[in-house]
């Protein structure tokens, strides 16, 4: 069994202390360090090269969303994923942090068992799209950006199929796999290939990637209606 390696980053100490002792009690997981700060956490991340950092939005100084916008930047690290910590479901912050670069967002009030499952999902390469708000935030914050399409984007969009678009606004909407293959009476092996082609299209390192720029790109109305799903329902990667 592989073991996944984490950097925990927030400024409070014994909340540090209280994740770093959870992540340690799971086998294939653990803590490689800790850090207090946005800028402490670009750091270790470069000096550890950790598989995840569980990183806090708030942080004094440099926050996490800039530290998380470094960490995924720099060709050292850019393999790191990075899970975001939030106190409140409906922080302004979490948008920011998603077009940053980070795989996901958790509540600080998730369960331990799925706070460590969420940590797998994005080690093995997925996006965290879950609680159910997070499709809902996007498009709320999506609806504040300035008006136009990057350029870099729309020309990705001109290069998608129609059936590419179909599973793109599925995506958006919050979907898994399996539930996009039966949404369009596809197999599974094939929405996962459109996934990937999107990805590459798109220039989408993961899942959540794909929302944003569904959002940006006009594909799916912000502010729109996404399916719920519980805590712990993590949208599939390709």
């Amino acid at each position: 069994m592989s073991t996944l390696t984490v950097l925990v980053a927030d400024d409070q100490a014994l909340l540090r202390a209280g994740l770093r002792r959870l992540i340690d009690t799971a086998p294939d997981l653990e803590t490689v360090g800790e850090a207090g700060t946005g800028r402490q956490a670009v750091e270790l991340a470069r000096g550890l090269r950790p598989d995840l950092v569980l990183m806090d939005v708030r942080m004094p100084g440099l926050d996490g969303i800039k530290a998380t916008e470094l960490i995924r930047a720099d060709p050292v690290t850019a393999g790191t994923r990075v899970v975001m910590l939030t106190t409140f479901d409906l922080d302004e912050y979490v948008y920011g942090a998603l077009r940053a670069g980070a795989s996901g967002f958790l509540l600080k009030d998730t369960r331990p068992g799925d706070l460590l499952e969420a940590l797998r999902v994005v080690g093995e390469g997925q996006a965290l799209l879950a609680p159910s708000v997070t499709t809902r935030l996007i498009g709320e914050f999506a609806r504040r950006e300035p008006a136009g399409i990057p350029a870099r984007l729309a020309a990705g969009l001109t290069r998608l199929s129609g059936r590419e678009r179909e599973v793109l606004l599925l995506v958006a909407r919050g979907l898994t796999n399996p539930q996009i293959a039966e949404r369009l009476g596809i197999g599974q092996a094939t929405v996962k290939t459109h996934v990937r082609s999107l990805l590459a299209k798109l220039a989408a390192h993961d899942r959540a990637q794909l929302v944003i720029a569904a959002y940006e790109g006009g594909v799916v109305t912000a502010g729109g209606r996404a399916p719920s799903a519980a805590v712990g329902d993590f949208g599939e990667g390709g």
